[in-house]
């Protein structure tokens, strides 16, 4: 009989790799801001007009899950004036607009005026000057941008009814509230070398 002794050494190395979302961890927010010396409308006031575009170039890369808009503008006349932010891939809604034939007011400017869905005053019960956060014209809605990516170039335009009527867009914020991204984690599990003897 083999009186020597016999040995087994296992040595163990197990990866696990693991992705999930943290179902306590928070959004995240981003803000863009831009300033603007913009006429409105744009020169020569010859009737109806545009002001130029707004740009808000955004690029960071996240998928959107809420989306606020801040306008500070002065202007005359402000029932002359309807208001659009349009996205990088071309969709377009109204931020604020009123019917020339039957809804005249007098007012004027907005001042740091947030669109926010979920805002308890509609845009349309306001008085002007705006300030303060309303929900968009009805039906616009900014959650038509949940789920997009944000990254690209945003743009505010305005269109103005009248040109007797003048002012200027002076700062426009976009604050989004971006998806969680998962996070993977890796687990390493070694298992020390194991000696087993027998005679």
């Amino acid at each position: 009989m083999d009186t020597l002794t016999q040995k087994q050494r296992i040595v163990a190395l197990l990866a696990i790799t693991l992705t999930f979302c943290p179902i306590a961890s928070a959004a995240l927010t981003y803000l863009y801001i831009e300033s603007f010396d913009l006429p409105i409308p744009a020169p020569p006031e010859t009737g109806h007009a545009w002001m130029n575009d707004a740009a808000v170039p955004v690029g960071d890369s996240f998928e959107i899950i809420d989306l606020d808009v801040a306008v500070t503008l002065t202007h005359t006349a402000v029932f002359d004036l309807q208001i659009f932010l349009e996205g990088p891939d071309g969709t377009r809604i109204i931020l604020n607009q009123y019917d020339p034939t039957g809804e005249y007011f007098d007012g004027q400017d907005y001042h740091n005026t947030i669109f926010d869905d979920q805002a308890d005053t509609p845009i349309e019960s306001a008085d002007a000057p705006f300030t303060g956060r309303f929900r968009p014209k009805a039906p616009a809605q900014l959650s038509i941008f949940n789920g997009r990516d944000a990254q690209g170039q945003w743009k505010i335009q305005i269109y103005d009814w009248w040109y007797d009527n003048t002012g200027t867009l002076e700062e426009v914020r976009l604050a989004f509230t971006a998806a969680p991204e998962p996070a993977t984690l890796t687990i390493l599990i070694f298992a020390l070398p194991i000696i087993r003897s027998r005679r």
